[in-house]
């Protein structure tokens, strides 16, 4: 939204103009949608206190907080009702191609092979995420790294990062390198309990699931040489119903042990039937339903989304989550979290091997931000503005200092990098292994069946097979009546 200033200051710029003196600047605002959490909270304070446009213009990023739990309805409403308000979104990846084909988001591809900045900024950015944030129809990281060069030849490009996001270990180092804790874990389970972040390298889903069966203790007993005085449980990760939550870490589970979900890459000829409930598949699902025996109560009932993980650490209820770093700030507030000083961050578990090693690959998190299509040229140019100065390493650097990442991996090279915020070690490990979910138009359909499927199971209505059958038959049926499927 462009807002010219009119009446007196026109004709004072008219004079202005006439007597020689220089022309007073325009104001423009643009306007960005955005959930509300600290990294776009930070991104307004700092847009706030250092942007000033290259072209001269008095230009102000206003951005609209939106809680996260409306975030996805609030856009959609927006973009749909032709009210036009935004200029610039940060979008869940998988909403390219609903609001793309809906007409919304604006294709910047050439726009990128225009600006050397872009291009250069597009080619530091981490392969997975030019995959998952900006492609569309979706390139996966093979298909764009095997093209050879940036921006690939017939790729659509949309987004940037605004916010990497990938899930880490948060983890109590007062119990989990407790000298007591660690030689009776030895003794009963013949394995190393994990302290050190090259102990959780080493970690894969069978020992996670003994840390919470060790670690699981009742009000009364001992922990780490204190008492108890409430239920601990020595593990959690992700299993509520609500929008991807389930998703995102039974995704994990399934691609790590060779199976997969409908890719979309291969389409006509990927079919969802045999590959979403294959023998592969319902194995991987039920192995992550084994473990929410250890769990906190709450895994059970299909609650346990991302926030409610966060929480329950922060109590101090819970040895070891699974939760993704745009989290980890508050758990550092001595104000907030009773493990402000107790915690430490590790790469998230995996599956073993034949050959001994760990496979970590999961479903990437975070958001891009993208450009609408309504917007004028100039207004383009100077949101393309922002993106650069977003992107540059000193406001990137900024940003990761106060709790952000960097999806450019000369920043994430930077020998400072690791050490700015805890997890960062962590993220950068973890962001080699990412992987998304469907970009198609349909997601939303899918995602809502498959979350309802996978609460049955996660809740004890039925089991693994039965869910995956029915997401499956679900998939089948709706990717033919849309032509995806032959």
């Amino acid at each position: 939204m462009r807002t010219l200033m009119g009446g007196l200051l026109g004709a004072t710029t008219l004079a202005a103009g006439l007597s020689g003196a220089p022309a007073l600047a325009e104001d423009i605002t643009i306007t960005m949608a955005a959930p509300d959490w600290p990294p776009t909270r930070f991104m307004q304070e700092y847009a706030d206190q250092t942007y000033t446009s290259p072209s001269g213009a008095n230009v102000k990023l206003e951005i609209d907080f939106i809680p996260w739990p409306s975030f996805y309805e609030r856009v959609a409403a927006s973009l749909t009702s032709g009210e036009q308000k935004y200029q610039m979104i940060v979008t869940d990846s998988q909403w390219l191609g609903a609001f793309v084909e809906g007409g919304y988001y604006l294709n910047l591809t050439d726009r990128i092979k225009a600006d050397p900045e872009l291009t250069a900024i597009m080619q530091d950015l981490h392969p997975a995420l030019v995959s998952a944030y900006s492609t569309y129809p979706h390139r996966t990281r093979a298909q764009l790294e095997e093209a050879g060069e940036v921006p690939a030849p017939g790729v659509n490009y949309y987004g940037f990062p605004q916010f990497p996001d990938t899930y880490v270990t948060y983890y109590r180092e007062d119990i989990f390198c407790h000298e007591g804790e660690m030689a009776d874990f030895e003794a009963k389970y013949g394995t190393n309990l994990p302290c050190t972040y090259e102990d959780w390298q080493d970690t894969d889903w069978t020992k996670w699931g003994q840390v919470g069966e060790f670690f699981q203790r009742k009000k009364g007993e001992m922990l780490a040489g204190e008492t108890l005085d409430d239920d601990f449980y020595g593990i959690a990760y992700q299993a509520g119903k609500g929008y991807d939550f389930s998703t995102m870490q039974i995704n994990a589970f399934i691609w790590q042990q060779g199976g997969d979900i409908w890719d979309e890459t291969k389409a006509p000829e990927a079919q969802a039937e045999g590959v979403v409930n294959s023998d592969v598949a319902v194995s991987a699902f039920d192995e992550y339903l084994s473990y929410l025996q250890y769990m906190p109560p709450v895994a059970q009932t299909g609650q346990m989304d991302i926030f409610v993980i966060q929480d329950l650490y922060m109590q101090g209820k819970v040895g070891a989550i699974i939760d993704w770093v745009g989290l980890g700030e508050p758990i550092l507030d001595p104000n907030a979290s009773k493990v402000h000083d107790k915690s430490a961050f590790a790469p998230a578990p995996g599956t073993r091997k034949g050959d001994g090693s760990i496979d970590r690959t999961g479903n990437i998190g975070g958001q891009p931000f993208v450009l609408t299509t309504w917007n004028s040229d100039q207004i383009v140019e100077e949101s393309l503005n922002v993106v650069k100065w977003w992107l540059s390493p000193e406001t990137q650097l900024e940003a990761v200092k106060n709790g952000g990442q960097s999806g450019r991996m000369s920043v994430m090279a930077d020998p400072q990098y690791n050490e700015l915020r805890p997890w960062n070690r962590a993220h950068v490990e973890m962001i080699d292994w990412q992987k998304d979910v469907w970009h198609i138009p349909e997601f939303f359909e899918m995602l809502t069946q498959q979350q309802e499927e996978f609460d049955k199971a996660i809740t004890g209505q039925i089991a693994a097979k039965e869910a995956l059958d029915s997401v499956a038959e679900f998939q089948q049926e709706l990717l033919e009546d849309i032509g995806m499927i032959e």
